[in-house]
């Protein structure tokens, strides 16, 4: 019995999010059902991270065992062929019988999307958040420039349950990127995020560069964190998880910046499945 690793890529809009609850479609209960129907028994799978209701992934990793008498490949076009519509396997592959997908990454990266524009297009906003007005493309970088570094961030999420529970992270980068005339995307990377803290990112900083919030109050409150939260929650749907990292070189190579024309190429790739999601 092998362990595999996938790498899946789905849309969350028909999902009340990654893990399997007692009532709702999960990207995990369709994923286990697939299995069941390739002979795998196991209790459950491991995966990288929880997304939620409506959020997106294009490098959600997902581990388990199963008694396959075939190649990875075959194991990818076997899962492709039993799940729906809105849930691919991009890739599969053996890996070490005690590798885990969550403990062991050092680094998740996600990407945040938003458009520009007075009312709403439906063509766009399953994929990305409508904003108007515009943010000021100036205060966007200012405010993202705050976040990279280690430090307490009870500003813009909860610690996880538990006596070992901490709201100190350490953000690796924190970039916005033009993507059209009237879109932009975060790209933001840590060793690890609390529960919501890249919709509280983005919110803050839209609400920061459409003059709404303050960009020192910003800049005080990751150094200080408020008693509550900073900001609101921007919509599941301009999220992604875009990769997670598990080589040892990716938390240094994350720090440096990209221009415009590699975020671009790189983000694209994702979307076509030609880029490999875990190379900083």
């Amino acid at each position: 019995m092998a362990h595999y690793q996938l790498r899946l890529a789905y849309d969350g809009t028909g999902f009340v999010g990654l893990q399997r609850q007692s009532q709702g479609r999960t990207v995990q209960g369709v994923l286990e059902d697939a299995l069941q129907a390739l002979g795998w028994t196991g209790p459950a799978v491991r995966y990288a991270g929880r997304t939620d209701s409506g959020v997106h992934a294009l490098g959600q990793v997902v581990t388990f065992h199963l008694d396959w008498a075939h190649d990875a490949a075959a194991l990818v076009r076997a899962l492709n062929a039993r799940l729906p519509a809105d849930v691919v396997v991009r890739q599969a592959r053996v890996v070490a019988p005690d590798f885990h997908p969550r403990y062991d990454a050092l680094a998740r990266r996600y990407v945040y999307r938003l458009y520009c524009a007075p009312r709403r297009n439906p063509f766009r906003d399953r994929y990305a958040w409508r904003v108007w007005p515009c943010p000021q493309a100036g205060l966007l970088h200012a405010a993202a420039q705050a976040l990279p570094g280690r430090r307490d961030f009870a500003a813009l999420g909860t610690p996880p349950a538990g006596e070992r529970g901490t709201t100190v992270r350490t953000v690796l980068r924190a970039a916005w990127y033009p993507l059209a005339d009237d879109e932009w995307a975060f790209d933001v990377a840590a060793d690890a995020f609390l529960y919501r803290m890249v919709r509280r990112m983005v919110a803050a900083q839209v609400a920061i560069a459409q003059g709404r919030r303050s960009l020192d109050a910003w800049r005080q409150a990751l150094q200080q964190p408020p008693t509550a939260a900073w900001a609101v929650l921007a919509p599941p749907q301009g999220l992604y998880l875009a990769a997670v990292y598990y080589h040892a070189e990716a938390p240094v190579a994350l720090q440096q910046p990209w221009p415009e024309a590699r975020f671009r190429a790189w983000w694209q790739g994702l979307w076509a499945d030609a880029a490999r999601a875990d190379e900083p």
